[in-house]
């Protein structure tokens, strides 16, 4: 198993703080932003990652990260991964920063996490699911206040299978929210082939979890805990903080 975290894009939401750096190097609490989704792998027992950024902070992200052996300035460790870096040239989407680290899987199964999520709870007992899964791939789901804001699965009642997921619907179908953990068998770089630019110029992930629905190989877990995406707003860097703080939360 192997580790995708991505860590691209402009984070314009995000006004005068990105100006001059990538919004996954901003503080949450007491460490950068992009230690988090790392941990999370770290601690769910993935070892291998794949870092994908953009061109203007990658060398930011390499003087921060190295290999992957990192300490604080205590000399405390705070965590032993073996990373490699990709870099996408422009913002085209996330399911195109996932194909961008083929060769980096070399067959494997992957779990990629966005370098601005945020989890109360280790991954780890979806991770271990995932690795007994024979085929297919999994997505976690989240109750948010506001689901129309994200990616809203259909769920079947009958099934309790996802049968359809629309990217920022109007009236959403089920009270849930598609977060930014999504783990894939080795055949996902076949289905990114089906996959055409969107309206925007960016590859989808919904369209690539929608070829995983139309194959019938997506599975799912709802998320234990808090989940927080801190790439939105001044505002939620400092409740994530707060709450990070508040909750106990380690890395």
């Amino acid at each position: 198993m192997k580790g995708i975290v991505l860590a691209g894009g402009t984070a314009t939401r995000l006004g005068e703080l990105t100006r001059i750096t990538n919004k996954h190097l901003l503080p949450i609490a007491d460490y950068p932003m992009i230690y988090y989704p790392l941990k999370a792998l770290e601690s769910a027992g993935v070892q291998e990652v794949c870092l994908v950024t953009g061109k203007d902070h990658a060398s930011r992200f390499i003087e921060l990260l190295g290999d992957g052996q990192v300490s604080d300035r205590h000399g405390k460790k705070v965590f032993d991964l073996d990373i490699t870096y990709r870099m996408q040239v422009r913002p085209g989407g996330i399911a195109e920063a996932i194909s961008l680290a083929k060769n980096f899987a070399n067959g494997e199964k992957t779990v990629t996490v966005l370098g601005d999520n945020i989890f109360q709870y280790p991954l780890t007992q979806y991770i271990e699911k995932f690795k007994t899964q024979k085929r297919g791939g999994r997505i976690l789901l989240w109750k948010p206040e506001n689901a129309s804001a994200y990616g809203v699965p259909t769920i079947d009642e009958t099934t309790q299978r996802i049968v359809e997921i629309q990217e920022k619907p109007s009236s959403p179908k089920s009270p849930y929210a598609v977060i930014g953990v999504y783990m894939f068998d080795p055949e996902v770089f076949a289905y990114l082939n089906n996959i055409n630019p969107s309206a925007r110029g960016e590859m989808e992930v919904t369209d690539l979890l929608n070829e995983y629905i139309k194959n019938s190989v997506l599975e799912y877990d709802v998320l234990e805990g808090w989940w927080r995406d801190a790439g939105q707003s001044q505002k939620e860097l400092y409740e994530i903080s707060k709450l990070i703080y508040d909750t106990g939360v380690q890395i």
